[in-house]
């Protein structure tokens, strides 16, 4: 009876391992994300480049990473002040000044056999009525888009590929690490009553005997 009680329990466990092995994993997409700076924070951009018409002094973001949506993606890093970005570039009569912030994204998002370019900024000087997609070519050429005009590539990266389904890895949660304020992971229950039960079949069975 108590032998038959362990091996359920360590069906069980295995189950459970399986389980949370298959949660590790999410569909993502390897893409590059676009966003405007509000106040201090970074916002998903709700429009394209290539329709959104920035004004003189905004700050935008781009950043090469995959994730499965846009409550997911990841945000630019680095500094996003416009001052200190287009410090260099002196405002001109007829031309509006954009600050442009270019991640590139860290090597776990990168495509195989390619190493992201290191973070960094521009200042896009363009005429009043451009785009940011416009305001992007001014400053980060080569560009690459697909047959739908999405975005693939900023200064050449990466080299291939554009908005491909990819399996991502996720952090573990705090149940899964079995570190929640709730209590250990199911699984880490389960492995200790399998080693409480073969403890006590194991003393059953030293009684038995004598």
């Amino acid at each position: 009876m108590i032998r038959r009680a362990v091996l359920l329990l360590l069906a069980s466990l295995l189950l459970c391992a399986g389980a949370e092995a298959g949660q590790a994993q999410a569909a993502g997409y390897r893409y590059w994300s676009f966003w405007d700076r509000d106040g201090d924070h970074w916002v998903y951009a709700t429009q394209g480049p290539s329709t959104t018409r920035p004004s003189d002094g905004d700050v935008q973001g781009f950043r090469f990473a995959v994730s499965e949506d846009s409550a997911d993606a990841a945000r630019p890093r680095g500094k996003a002040d416009f001052t200190t970005i287009c410090a260099k570039t002196p405002a001109q009569d007829g031309k509006k000044r954009v600050a442009l912030v270019l991640d590139f994204g860290t090597t776990t998002d990168a495509p195989p056999g390619e190493t992201p370019p290191a973070p960094r900024t521009a200042c896009a000087q363009i005429s009043p009525d451009a785009t940011t997609a416009e305001a992007l070519a001014t400053v980060a050429k080569p560009l690459r888009y697909d047959t739908n005009a999405l975005l693939c590539a900023i200064s050449g990266y990466p080299e291939k590929g554009c908005g491909e389904q990819v399996a991502e890895k996720q952090k573990p949660s705090a149940q899964q690490k079995g570190t929640s304020d709730e209590g250990p992971s199911l699984g880490l229950v389960a492995g200790i009553a399998v080693i409480a039960l073969l403890g006590a079949a194991a003393i059953w069975q030293v009684r038995r005997r004598g």
